[in-house]
């Protein structure tokens, strides 16, 4: 079943394009037809798209692992912040910080600072200090929390992008391709998918078609992340305990197993040298020595 159809895409403006002379012509496979000056989206091809990138991101966040999401335009801000927050996902809706992935220690000394900050506030440092470097520090508190807030949780890089609008994002699509890092993106006819892994052609611009993909996408996370859930869950249930070894045939195993038991038994013994077999040979041998002796 695909996670959405062609009226839901239609009726949220996702078919609409830029002007015509605004076009990058990697986009071609992508449109459908040009009316009134203005490039339409085929939908078609949208769907396909987003049932791609939606397994995709299901896939990797069932393993566990984190996707950024990166939107600092002014219609998709609000949006990406309300939905991915739900899902408990790092995400960027204030400017992007030149060298975020390339140079990520250098942004983790900086999130860490908020803590520092928050621990001050806490252990009775702020009132060792002046008004002014009080003010001063709760500025810079503010500042961090601002471009930095929404990222606290991200302990390591990482393992997809999601993107709105390549175009304004160009810094961030460059520093993931940088460090191979899976790029899916919201594609409009005026950007270049060449360098995106799972392209969803839809309008960038508009706040419904932004909207609905970006709830299909977090749909996508949290089954993965239930998905996830229900496997430690079953990893973690109480473990059978193992009943005596003379119990092993009333028990419905296979025979085949039993007898590898028992013979993993035998082959114990043997090696510490206490079968009976054993015992009888050494005793003949003692005799025979004996009679050896004697004569």
């Amino acid at each position: 079943m695909p996670r959405t159809n062609f009226n839901e895409l239609l009726d949220a403006g996702v078919h609409f394009g830029h002007l015509k002379r605004k076009w990058n012509p990697a986009m071609a496979p992508y449109i459908f037809m040009e009316r009134n000056g203005i490039h339409i989206i085929d939908l078609e091809k949208t769907i396909v798209k987003i049932d791609e990138a939606a397994s995709a991101m299901k896939h990797i966040t069932r393993s566990g692992k984190k996707v950024l999401f990166v939107a600092t335009k002014k219609q998709a801000k609000e949006i990406v912040a309300e939905k991915v927050k739900k899902v408990n996902m790092p995400y960027v809706t204030e400017r992007w910080p030149g060298g975020m992935l390339t140079n990520f220690p250098t942004i983790r000394k900086a999130v860490k600072k908020m803590g520092s900050i928050d621990k001050m506030a806490t252990d009775g440092t702020f009132t060792n200090l002046s008004k002014r470097e009080r003010l001063q520090v709760t500025r810079q508190r503010a500042k961090l929390e601002k471009t930095l807030g929404s990222i606290v949780d991200l302990t390591r890089l990482p393992a997809a992008l999601f993107v709105v609008d390549v175009c304004k994002e160009r810094i961030a699509v460059r520093e993931a391709k940088r460090l191979g890092i899976t790029v899916f993106a919201m594609v409009d006819t005026n950007s270049d998918p060449t360098d995106i892994d799972f392209p969803i052609p839809a309008n960038d611009d508009a706040s419904k078609s932004i909207s609905l993909i970006i709830e299909i996408i977090c749909q996508a996370i949290e089954e993965g992340l239930n998905e996830r859930k229900l496997e430690k869950d079953k990893e973690s249930g109480p473990k059978e305990k193992k009943g005596p070894r003379k119990d092993l045939e009333a028990k419905d195993m296979p025979e085949s197993l039993i007898e590898a038991i028992n013979g993993e038994e035998e082959e114990e013994e043997t090696e510490s040298g206490i079968t009976v077999d054993s015992v009888k040979e050494d005793a003949a041998l003692n005799v025979e020595d004996e009679v050896e002796e004697e004569e």
